[in-house]
């Protein structure tokens, strides 16, 4: 009986985490807002313990900032974090196809062929509006992932992860207030074509395919990013 108590309790916990991880990481709750326990509790309905523990799990992946005896906030945004992110990402991204493109055999292309293909094919049947669909959202980290996914290195991989769902939040935020749309199939297409000739343009590609990222948040959506991390004091 404990230990089928303890599996229940387990499993409400790390229900909670993915929730709030996500709802962090989509912008529901806001770059900055205070977590209030009480209205936590009443929204994913678990206990303060069950809470706490989620948010200091979340606090370890820098999602979320304590704040001592204050409680917690959303991990705030600005423009110094974020480029400070995307110079981090570009050097895992590009050592990570370098050396998938090194040790990459048969299987690693064709999961690149097939996860390009998903992407592709569900963006011309959503048009313009794919950006905020949340499978092609799983389909594109997908795509990313299997470029990299040859690199023979479990610890790249991990790190790699973690910095491409906290970008995931600038990307979210970049989206809310764009007008148009740049070709990113076509920039996905060459990344995949030159990686698959095991060409090193692979990686200047890649990593102008993340810059230009940022460049476009701080263009559309840089007005709302703080210039340092300044944590609200309510």
């Amino acid at each position: 009986m404990t230990q089928a108590i303890r599996g229940k309790g387990e499993t409400r916990a790390g229900d909670v985490l993915v929730r709030l991880r996500d709802d962090i990481l989509s912008c529901v709750i806001q770059p900055g807002e205070k977590l209030r326990f009480e209205t936590l509790r009443d929204r994913y309905e678990v206990s303060f313990s069950t809470l706490r523990e989620a948010l200091a799990r979340l606090a370890a992946e820098h999602l979320v900032v304590s704040q001592g005896q204050r409680g917690f906030v959303a991990a705030p945004v600005s423009i110094s974090d974020l480029q400070d992110l995307t110079d981090m990402r570009v050097l895992l991204e590009r050592d990570g196809l370098r050396r998938s493109m090194e040790f990459g055999d048969d299987r690693w292309e064709s999961e690149i062929l097939a996860a390009y293909h998903r992407m592709d094919r569900l963006q011309k049947r959503l048009g313009e509006a794919y950006y905020f669909d949340a499978e092609w959202v799983r389909h594109h980290e997908h795509f990313h992932l299997t470029l990299v996914g040859a690199c023979a290195s479990p610890i790249l991989l991990e790190m790699r992860h973690k910095l491409f769902e906290r970008a995931h939040r600038y990307r979210r935020i970049s989206s809310q207030f764009r007008t148009q749309w740049r070709p990113k199939d076509v920039e996905h297409h060459a990344i995949m074509d030159a990686a698959l000739d095991r060409s090193p343009e692979a990686l200047d590609l890649i990593e102008g395919h993340i810059r230009e990222t940022t460049r476009n948040v701080i263009e559309f959506g840089g007005h709302l990013f703080a210039d340092e991390m300044v944590l609200e004091s309510a």
